[in-house]
């Protein structure tokens, strides 16, 4: 996992931003030949290998002035590392290609920890149940998953707060925090 903090970017007083469990080079590397097994529809735009990610919460448009005190928050966050597994592989409405995941309670807890802490700052969360995933692509309404699915446990040791920017480099990490062992 990444490690460190970057400062938010001052052209916007807003950024767009998602709290994430990062995978580590053999999750990644994981998702990423599974992702590489699929048929992608000519038009399909898969993830790029190190954008690849399970998001916790999509917070949306929030004040660049705020972040410090969000990351604060985050930070006091005392979760045990969930354990994740892959379940299965869906493609969701708007071509959204995904291999969901199966967690465990300390997944429950860590999402609901961060659903504490963003509804503490006014933060609106989603309305839909929460369903675990990996995004694999997007634009892949026709897109074939392989016959055999990964089965490797993936095991975050912490969260993330990312911004996305859109464009060719669509993530910034800002800041990460290791959850307990």
């Amino acid at each position: 996992m990444p490690s460190g903090s970057t400062s938010p970017r001052a052209e916007s007083p807003t950024a767009r931003l998602f709290v994430a469990l990062w995978p580590d080079a053999g999750a990644r590397t994981a998702l990423a030949i599974y992702r590489d097994g699929w048929r992608w529809p000519q038009a399909a735009r898969p993830v790029a290998d190190e954008n690849l990610h399970a998001t916790l919460h999509f917070i949306g448009s929030f004040g660049r002035d705020r972040i410090d005190a969000l990351a604060s928050r985050l930070a006091a966050v005392r979760a045990e590392a969930p354990a994740l597994r892959p379940n299965r592989p869906e493609v969701w409405r708007g071509g959204i290609a995904v291999l969901t995941l199966q967690g465990d309670a300390r997944l429950l807890a860590l999402h609901e920890q961060v659903g504490a802490v963003m509804t503490g700052l006014g933060i609106a969360l989603d309305d839909r149940p929460f369903a675990p995933h990996v995004t694999l692509a997007r634009k892949a309404s026709r897109a074939v998953a392989p016959d055999e699915w990964p089965t490797f446990d993936w095991r975050p040791d912490g969260i993330v707060l990312v911004e996305s920017l859109g464009g060719t480099a669509p993530y910034r990490l800002l800041h990460t925090w290791r959850c307990a062992p």
